[in-house]
């Protein structure tokens, strides 16, 4: 499934990851102001700065604003929460406990139902490679929150933990059609386009306009362009889609992770570093392709459908299924066959189409993964904690012929939704995310989840430590199934 990475030494890799700037001669300013004259046309609201971003009206109803038209089947299909792995939040990927926090929750070795849901039933889960918090949007529209809460990330209006999944009050009367999760801050996104955020907000990732320290309700970002359609986060940055087919990415810059051309530093003293952050959501205007001897060619018409942050990184897959991948570099996450960060999103040409097209992406820790249009997956980077890491997009062979549906990463899990199974694999240590039992708790290799054999998975998402499953339950044979599986309650 993977090769030993030639001519690199994992050990080595912050020494030789570098940096790829590209001067006025390789992005010619008429490509540029072309692009900032069509997005003033389009009344698309980018910002050219965080600090100088246009002030917002305070608009407090929402019904005058149009919803986004409804996928056939509308905003997910609803069925049984199921849990896995870690539920001591505090201490999920960690090496030690805080001060002063307490040993709630367990480790749950095989997926779970959730007591405390009473029954309800769940049409959205999400959370994130780098997030020991969740969000679920419940049947009745009730979006729902819990995990690690210190710096406000459930967006409930404090920064107490929350065990018991808990209504976030300043959703109300909103419908919540997708959410991410940072390593501690959250977004939410509603059926209108509009997208709110919460939690730790140091570097701007939360895109109020403000470097205010914690955001404790969720609050609206300073956007005022098309209507969003897709929201991301990576460990400390957010990216954001427009309807148009526009990205528009705020918060930490470094290793140019945010797509703007500079990893923000600058230094305060002669031996002090610091970073210019975003604070508002600024609109990614340049896509490049970069040929073997260093020449740029700017892209036009980039059009983007698909995207997925890691820690550090963004993949994202455009309207004539090419993909692009920016930020850090290290172990090859990026599928250019080298460890250079990319300040600007860069076409991966192993995966150019036609033959070789990407329809999804999907981002680990340092590692990428892309659905081609040939339905087959293929891995870059390192998804192991050590050793091997492919430097190119290589197929995972053990997944040929599967009809694949959703897929999940964890910090180095990645669990995979396919016909009428659930494969996951991931390497020790591990605990419980991957839903093995308490035998086998890991595998580097792909294997079928027994005990969720026999039920369908509409939908999953991986937290650092944890996933959680929908599971369709509508025939009587799936709810005698599930009435089966362990129960989990705080």
């Amino acid at each position: 499934m993977s090769a030993k990475r030639k001519g690199a030494n994992p050990k080595s890799k912050k020494s030789k990851a570098r940096k790829v700037e590209y001067d006025e001669s390789d992005i010619s300013s008429e490509h540029e102001s072309d692009v900032e004259d069509e997005r003033q046309k389009n009344h698309d609201g980018a910002h050219a700065d965080g600090d100088g971003a246009a002030a917002l009206e305070d608009i407090t109803d929402y019904s005058s604003i149009p919803e986004l038209p409804a996928p056939e089947g509308g905003w997910g299909k609803a069925g049984t929460l199921l849990m896995c792995g870690l539920t001591n939040w505090e201490s999920s990927g960690r090496k030690s406990m805080p001060k002063g926090a307490k040993m709630i929750g367990r480790n749950l070795w095989t997926p779970h139902t959730f007591k405390n849901l009473n029954g309800t039933k769940v049409r959205l889960v999400a959370s994130g490679p780098s997030s020991a918090h969740n969000v679920i949007v419940t049947e009745d529209n009730r979006c729902l929150v819990f995990g690690r809460n210190e710096k406000g990330q459930l967006g409930v209006g404090d920064d107490k933990r929350r065990d018991d999944p808990t209504e976030v009050e300043a959703l109300k009367g909103h419908t919540v059609i997708g959410a991410a999760c940072g390593r501690h801050h959250t977004l939410f996104l509603t059926s209108r386009g509009i997208v709110f955020a919460a939690g730790d907000n140091k570097l701007g990732q939360c895109g109020v306009g403000s470097n205010e320290e914690k955001i404790l309700t969720a609050t609206k970002i300073k956007y005022t362009g098309p209507p969003i359609v897709k929201v991301g986060c990576g460990a400390e940055f957010s990216v954001i889609l427009d309807v148009k087919g526009g990205l528009h990415s705020f918060g930490c810059p470094e290793y140019g992770q945010l797509g703007h051309n500079t990893d923000g530093k600058y230094f305060i003293t002669s031996t002090k570093l610091g970073f210019h952050f975003e604070k508002a959501p600024k609109r990614i205007v340049i896509y490049v392709e970069r040929t073997k001897d260093g020449h740029v060619t700017p892209l036009d018409g980039v059009e983007i459908s698909d995207f997925s942050c890691g820690f550090n990184h963004t993949v994202a897959v455009d309207s004539k299924n090419r993909a692009f991948s920016w930020g850090f570099g290290g172990f090859g996450r990026l599928g250019h066959n080298e460890q250079r960060d990319e300040l600007v999103p860069r076409l991966i040409k192993f995966l150019e189409p036609p033959n070789r097209g990407v329809k999804a992406a999907f981002c680990g820790s340092s590692f990428s993964l892309v659905i081609n249009v040939h339905g087959s997956m293929l891995l870059f980077g390192q998804a192991k904690r050590t050793g091997e890491a492919n430097m190119y997009p290589k197929p995972v062979q053990d997944l040929s012929g599967w009809d694949i549906r959703c897929v999940a990463c964890s910090q180095t899990s990645i669990l995979v939704a396919a016909d009428e199974s659930v494969i996951a694999w991931g390497g020790s240590p591990t605990y419980g995310e991957l839903g093995f039992g308490e035998m086998r708790k890991s595998s580097t290799t792909p294997m079928e989840i027994k005990a969720l054999e026999g039920l369908y998975i509409t939908s999953l998402t991986c937290g650092i430590s944890h996933s959680l499953f929908i599971c369709r339950d509508e025939s009587d044979e799936e709810k005698a199934k599930i009435a089966k599986l362990q129960e989990y309650s705080v």
